[in-house]
Order: C-alpha cells, then structure tokens, then sequence
C-alpha cells in the first residue's frame, strides 16, 4: 500500500512536470514563430532595398504612394521601393494605422497582410549616417524601420510586447 502512494506521487509529479513542459514549449513556440517570420520578411525587405534604384519614404493613401516632400521629417507610414528607374514597377510596405496591420503592395495591386497587432504609427525613417531622421530625401540615406507588435491576452497566455528594429542602406546608387 505504501508502495503504490510513493509511486503514485511520482507518477504525479512527472505527469504535472510533462504538461508544464508542454504548457512552455507552447508559450515559447509563438514567440520564436514571430521572431523567426520577423526575420524571414525583414531579410526580404532588406534585400529590395539593397539592390534598388531608389527608396524613399512616404504614407499610403487609397492604394496611392505619396512621397514627402523636401523640408518634411523623412518619418511615415509607408516605403517605396523601386528595383529599377522605371517608375511603374514598384513596391510599398506600409503600415495601416486604422487596423494595425503590416502589409506589402506592388505595382500589380496585390497586396498582402504581413503582420497585424502594430502599435507605432510611424515605423519607417530616412536617417543619416550617425542616426538623425532627415528633412530631405537624400541620395545617401539609412532607411530606418522599427515595427513594435502587441499581442494581448489570450486564454492561458499572457500579453506579450515585441519590438523588431533595423536599418538598411541602399548598395547601388543610381
């Protein structure tokens, strides 16, 4: 009898370890899911802009790019980018503020949702070499990007706050 209580409790204890085990590997799954798409679409993205004929920073509007102008702060919603000097072959990234969503366009009109759950409103910038946002659409310019994601709660899974940030500089100058 005292036999089967002593194996009972360790059998117990290495059930409720198992399904702790389980419970973290679930709990960590989505987080390295996340990192791992971050990665994969940044890496994308990085490489357009690296082999592009121009970028430059703008805001998206009803499916229409628009540039900001010299004297604006290069910050915004949106980033076009153009593999070649014609200007009808392109692609925007743009954040959608009104229902948080990461997404890409291009000339096509296909667009695809990347990510959703985007808290910053503007997480495209042209900066300098030492890291200030531009007020021009300079020809040596760092496109600066940092997506900040919010996932709330959800059954047995706590509220989880993701920041991704990078910068890229064009390798080809036109």
């Amino acid at each position: 009898m005292i036999a089967m209580g002593i194996f009972s409790l360790i059998l117990m204890g290495i059930l409720a370890a198992n399904l702790f085990g389980l419970r973290m590997f679930d709990l960590n799954q989505t987080k390295l899911n996340a990192a791992r798409w971050s990665r994969q679409t940044v890496e994308a993205m990085a490489d357009e802009i690296h082999t592009c004929n121009s970028v430059q920073v703008g805001y998206l509007t009803n499916s229409t790019f628009v540039g900001l102008l010299n004297g604006e702060t290069q910050q915004c919603t949106a980033l076009l980018i153009q593999p070649t000097a014609n200007p009808t072959n392109y692609t925007v990234y743009f954040v959608n503020v009104a229902d948080q969503t990461f997404g890409r366009t291009d000339q096509s009109g296909n667009t695809m949702i990347l990510a959703d759950s985007i808290t910053n409103t503007a997480p495209f910038s042209a900066q300098d070499f030492a890291g200030n946002i531009l007020t021009n659409n300079q020809n040596n310019q760092v496109i600066h990007v940092a997506l900040e994601f919010y996932q709330p709660q959800l059954y047995l899974r706590s509220a989880n706050y993701y920041k991704f940030e990078t910068s890229v500089k064009q390798r080809i100058q036109p």
